[in-house]
């Protein structure tokens, strides 16, 4: 079962040095990792995939994670509605008259194409793992020569009932 896991952490030397080797160490498999600075200075939000074999796995690992020194917070918004991304770079061998078969199969998915030339593409892509997965399927008749992915950021979406009240009340 895949998870999505949020966490809030000091942003400190050896912190996801800390919480990914006590990962390993209790056979959880990383899919795919990000962390980037919040809004909080000195603090970095982390978001892991996890595959995780059943439910009381994630409670333990949630556990686990809310252990560790640097952690602030911890969530797996898997359940719930949330905003994913993911950004892919992809180089496609092109020459001439595929060029404009490309544009148009990146056309559609509101890719970029961010260096153009003699004989490749690159193209950016960002959009949930669906998307990006479907981008390369349809790219790769055409010869990938690279790629690479940073996996998936996300963090729940917001009270949706909370914000439309109070919009109506802005809008009286």
């Amino acid at each position: 079962m895949r998870r999505i896991i949020t966490a809030t952490v000091q942003n400190s030397s050896g912190v996801l040095n800390r919480i990914t080797g006590m990962l390993s160490r209790r056979g959880f498999n990383i899919e795919s990792i990000t962390v980037g600075h919040s809004e909080i200075e000195n603090v970095s939000k982390m978001t892991f995939v996890v595959d995780v074999e059943d439910e009381s796995k994630t409670e333990q690992l949630t556990k686990q994670l809310h252990k560790q020194i640097d952690v602030l917070k911890v969530n797996d918004i898997t359940d719930k509605k949330i905003v994913a991304r993911e950004l892919a770079l992809i180089k496609v061998g092109a020459t001439g008259q595929l060029r404009s078969e490309i544009y148009g199969i990146v056309d559609p998915f509101r890719a970029r194409v961010l260096d153009v030339s003699k004989n490749s593409l690159i193209i950016e892509v960002t959009g949930n793992s669906d998307k990006v997965d479907a981008l390369i399927d349809l790219l790769t008749p055409y010869g990938i020569k690279d790629l690479t992915r940073t996996g998936v950021t996300a963090f729940a979406r917001g009270k949706q009932k909370k914000q439309v009240q109070e919009f109506q009340s802005l809008m009286i």
